[in-house]
């Protein structure tokens, strides 16, 4: 016969095992608490100009970059046709105005980076930022271009050394942002992206087979037309082309003197700038920035050895 006593208490087995449960639940979210994301801190727009798109613990977030590439765009020498397009680009966009994502092409290390760096660098002081997000990471722009939206600033999401294979999703999330999407991107937002590829992706000799010719023209088969559908929904295109010998030799001399040393013989210098590049196998700004920093290193050293000596 059960109990009938003060003490008697029949809901109490239900509570303990309630509190039980409860105990047990806490505990197991104590354990997991390290393994879930973390409140994202809010950007500070305001003190850094250029950010970097990163995902940790499944969650997304901008990094901000506390050292950006300071270039000018006084130090691009060659390229003043595709400057002043970008240039003029920019200013509109920084203004308010209609303005164009833009994909620049072309041979390596002619400066394609360097210039949306310099254009950042020109009108950050008049709310342009830039946006860095990798080739993995494309899937998200649509949470990168949510999350700016409100903002007053300017931003250009940076997209360097850009390719695609068949079937990558950033290829997909990147068409649909520029033009394709039901959602219209915001007008604070604009894309720019460099490319050693015309199109972004791989071009076979097998695709031109899918040719047809209707009438005297041309009709391209359905591959190329994939391929050649991203790059058109860029608004701006800007070619880049290999420097001959003279600009690359000017670039050379041009960063040899921003670094502080005098070209006592031209004639030497110029053999060992067109040695260099032999080396190469490419006559390119990058090219032509790292043999300046050889040469004027090695111009400086007896100096920084004798000055170590007289102390």
């Amino acid at each position: 016969m059960p109990s009938t006593g003060p003490d008697s208490r029949p809901g109490q087995p239900v509570a303990v095992g309630l509190e039980a449960l409860l105990q047990r639940a806490e505990g197991l979210l104590d354990r997991l608490e390290p393994f879930l994301p973390g409140r994202s801190p809010e950007p500070e727009f305001k003190r850094f100009v250029a950010f970097r798109w990163r995902r940790r613990q499944s969650a997304g977030q901008l990094v901000p970059v506390t050292h950006p590439h300071r270039i000018a765009l006084r130090d691009l020498k060659g390229v003043d046709s595709q400057a002043k397009l970008i240039d003029t680009n920019t200013r509109q966009f920084v203004e308010g105005l209609p303005a164009n994502n833009v994909l620049l092409t072309g041979a390596r290390g002619t400066g394609k980076s360097s210039l949306v760096k310099a254009v950042l660098n020109k009108y950050a002081s008049r709310g342009l930022r830039l946006i860095e997000v990798e080739k993995q990471d494309l899937v998200d722009l649509p949470e990168i271009v949510e999350l700016v939206a409100p903002r007053p600033e300017r931003f250009v999401v940076f997209c360097d050394d850009l390719s695609f294979e068949a079937d990558e999703p950033g290829y997909k999330a990147l068409k649909a942002i520029l033009d394709g999407s039901i959602a219209a991107t915001s007008d604070n937002v604009l894309v720019y992206a460099t490319s050693n590829r015309r199109h972004l992706m791989p071009e076979y000799m097998h695709e031109n087979l899918e040719t047809k010719y209707v009438d005297e023209e041309v009709h391209p088969g359905e591959t190329v037309e994939e391929k050649i559908s991203l790059s058109e929904r860029f608004g701006l295109w800007v070619s880049f082309y290999p420097f001959d010998q003279d600009h690359y030799l000017d670039i050379a001399r041009y960063w040899v003197r921003q670094l502080g040393v005098d070209i006592e013989d031209d004639d030497a210098f110029r053999r060992e700038a067109l040695q260099w590049a032999l080396s190469r196998g490419s006559r390119s700004g990058r090219v032509a920035w790292h043999f300046s920093r050889d040469f004027a290193g090695r111009s400086l050293l007896p100096a920084t050895r004798g000055s170590k000596k007289a102390r």
